[in-house]
C-alpha cells in the first residue's frame, strides 16, 4: 500500500513523501471523498444545479489554489492535529485535475439542463468511476492525463497504482 499511496502523492506533483507517504495520500483525498457524496446526490437528483455549482467550486480550487476551501477545511480540521500533514496550495497536476473535474461536472450540469439524459448518464458514469478510482484506487485520472500532455508518459506510467518502483 504504501507504494501505491506515494505513487500517487507523486503523480499529483508533490515531493516524495518518504516515510509519510499515507499521511501525505490521506490529506489528499479530502476533498473527493468530499466530492463524492454530492456527484452522488446529483446524480440521485438529476440536478443541474448540483453539477453546475460543483462546477464553479471546483475551478475556483483550480485557479485559485491558495484560497481552496476543501483544504481550508481540511486544514482547520484533519490538518490541526498533531503530526498531521497540513496541504499547501496544490501543484499543477493537481490543479489541472481539479480544471477537469470541474469540465465534467460543467458539461453534466448542461446536459441536464438541455435533457440529453443519455449524454448526462454517459459522463456521469464517467465522472463517478474517476472518483471511484481515485478514492479507493489512488488513482487520479486528472493528474495522470496533465503528465501524459505534457510527454511525461514513462512518469505518468511510473506513478500508476499498477506500477511499481
Amino acid at each position: 500500500m504504501h507504494e501505491r499511496e506515494r505513487n500517487f502523492v507523486l503523480q499529483q506533483g508533490l515531493d516524495d513523501p518518504g516515510r509519510d507517504a499515507h499521511l501525505h495520500s490521506e490529506a489528499l483525498l479530502f476533498q473527493p471523498r468530499v466530492i463524492g457524496p454530492v456527484v452522488l446526490v446529483g446524480m440521485m437528483l438529476q440536478s443541474p444545479a448540483v453539477f453546475l455549482g460543483l462546477a464553479a467550486v471546483l475551478w475556483w480550487c483550480a485557479l485559485l489554489p491558495r484560497a481552496n476551501p476543501f483544504d481550508a477545511l481540511y486544514n482547520l480540521t484533519r490538518g490541526s492535529r498533531p503530526g498531521a500533514i497540513r496541504l499547501g496550495s496544490a501543484p499543477s497536476p493537481r490543479r489541472f485535475a481539479q480544471g477537469m473535474a470541474g469540465a465534467f461536472a460543467l458539461a453534466i450540469g448542461v446536459t441536464l439542463l438541455w435533457e440529453w439524459w443519455v449524454a448526462a448518464y454517459v459522463l456521469e458514469g464517467f465522472f463517478a468511476a474517476a472518483i471511484v478510482a481515485l478514492i479507493f484506487g489512488r488513482f487520479c485520472l486528472g493528474s495522470f492525463t496533465y503528465h501524459l500532455l505534457r510527454g511525461q508518459t514513462d512518469f505518468a506510467r511510473k506513478t500508476a497504482p499498477w506500477a511499481g518502483r
